[in-house]
């Protein structure tokens, strides 16, 4: 493993996100900042796979396929939903909640997110270290994890864009397509691409280390989607702009996992 790699992801995606912070103060606009965040996340992903000696040159191939799909269409799809947009509703309430001091205390949460950030570029790199022959049942499994994935994820954007645009009169709540089986069906779909990487990891008893250093990103993702800048400051603001709708669509639809609605009684 080397140490002087990391350390330079690190570095690099704590520019990068320095860099997010600036924008997002010349623009005004905090949709830049998660943007920023996938691109930079995504370099840093490849940075590792590029960059190691080590590890099945076909098995890192792959990953730097599925890395570069990953953060074309997360950045890309971000960036169109920004543009002409005036601000995050999860970022704009911590700005105003932070008040005189937004401009350091946003900077240092974006800091933060560097540091998860290369979390998730550390489990990357673990997986691809793995020395087994490649293809295996597991890295097929994880293929098929990761494509079905981003699949996901693309189809549950669209649908709400397509909500957005052509939404019946007084509808405010979209619960077309995915949307009616999860409440956040693209932070599911998103934490379910990271889970592709402990099964790209683990080929035995020699790569246990790594798969239990791979399993951090999908622990990671899930404790930040579900209880930290997902999930709880995306619904507080719809329950403030959706009223009683949304407050329907939380008890028939689950908030994560994919599940049946229920009925309305």
């Amino acid at each position: 493993m080397s140490v002087a790699l990391l350390i330079f992801v690190f570095i690099g995606l704590c520019l990068g996100m320095a860099g997010a912070w600036a924008v997002q103060r010349a623009t005004g606009n905090s949709g830049w900042i998660d943007t920023i965040w996938a691109a930079v996340t995504g370099l840093g992903g490849l940075a590792v796979i590029i960059f190691s000696v080590d590890g099945n040159p076909a098995r890192k191939w792959l990953a730097g396929i599925l890395v570069g799909l990953w953060a074309l269409r997360l950045a890309g799809h971000i960036a169109t939903r920004s543009a002409g947009k005036k601000d995050d509703p999860r970022y704009a309430a911590l700005i105003e909640e932070w008040g005189s001091h937004a401009g350091p205390r946003l900077l240092w949460f974006l800091q933060i997110q560097a540091f998860a950030a290369f979390i998730l570029a550390l489990s990357i790199y673990a997986a691809i270290l793995n020395p087994a022959p490649f293809p295996g049942i597991l890295d097929g499994l994880a293929l098929v994890i990761a494509v079905v994935a981003i699949a996901g994820e693309g189809m549950a954007d669209w649908q709400l864009s397509q909500f957005k645009r052509r939404s019946p009169e007084g509808k405010t709540v979209c619960d077309i397509g995915l949307w009616g089986y999860s409440r956040h069906p693209n932070y599911f779909f998103e934490w379910l691409w990271w889970c592709a990487w402990p099964l790209l990891a683990l080929s035995g008893f020699q790569t246990i280390f790594c798969f239990i250093l791979s399993l951090l990103a999908p622990l990671m993702m899930y404790w930040l989607l579900n209880h930290v800048s997902g999930i709880p400051y995306l619904e507080k603001h719809m329950e403030a702009s959706r009223g009683d709708a949304f407050k329907a669509y939380q008890k028939r639809v689950s908030a994560f996992f994919p599940w049946f609605p229920e009925r309305d009684k």
